[in-house]
């Protein structure tokens, strides 16, 4: 910062305010969530599903095809409208999933689990390759009975091919969906935005 910009911010407001007023602001821009837009095609389906790092999680299902988008976002704590530093403090309760826009005509769920199965390890409840922590447990959230018992049935038979020697994952009901901040939306795919 120049010499005069310093000059004009002391006149404006002291140094002590300017950085109360922005960590305010900081605070207010990281922390306030975006909710979702209602589906309006009968053919789209949206699907949730938590497996490390959400960044990771919505690259590989940006790449299938009948994926119409993707969100990522917090689902399954107890505190209203988390924002990313809360949900790292692993106070919030809350896992980083990702919610998946799909057209029924051209990829089941069926095999969106399948897609889901093949890019996390089901043997691990603890993170997600290298992230560690509650909140990158891996999770397959379902939204109807249909998707509950595809999942139920995807988890056995994985069970029943025996290629790992637990599978931890949980199936559980879909919670409120917190979209993050639109820094973390298609981090890996910038085009994607």
């Amino acid at each position: 910062m120049d010499n005069m910009t310093q000059k004009m911010q002391g006149l404006l407001m002291p140094k002590k305010k300017i950085h109360w007023v922005w960590k305010i602001l900081s605070f207010a821009f990281f922390c306030i969530p975006v909710h979702g837009q209602e589906i309006i095609d009968e053919n789209l389906e949206t699907a949730t599903f938590a497996g490390g790092c959400f960044w990771l999680v919505q690259h590989n299902f940006n790449q299938v095809d009948g994926v119409v988008s993707t969100k990522v976002g917090y689902t399954g704590g107890h505190k209203l409208d988390p924002c990313y530093e809360e949900v790292c403090s692993q106070e919030t309760g809350h896992f980083e999933a990702v919610q998946v826009v799909y057209h029924s005509q051209k990829i089941s769920y069926e095999e969106l689990l399948d897609v889901y199965w093949k890019m996390i390890d089901p043997t691990r409840d603890d993170g997600q390759l290298e992230d560690y922590g509650p909140q990158y447990r891996p999770v397959i959230f379902y939204h109807n009975l249909y998707q509950k018992e595809a999942a139920e049935r995807s988890k056995q038979a994985l069970i029943q091919s025996k290629r790992f020697p637990q599978i931890l994952v949980q199936i559980l009901p879909e919670t409120i969906f917190y979209i993050a901040e639109d820094h973390h939306q298609n981090y890996l795919d910038p085009c994607e935005s």
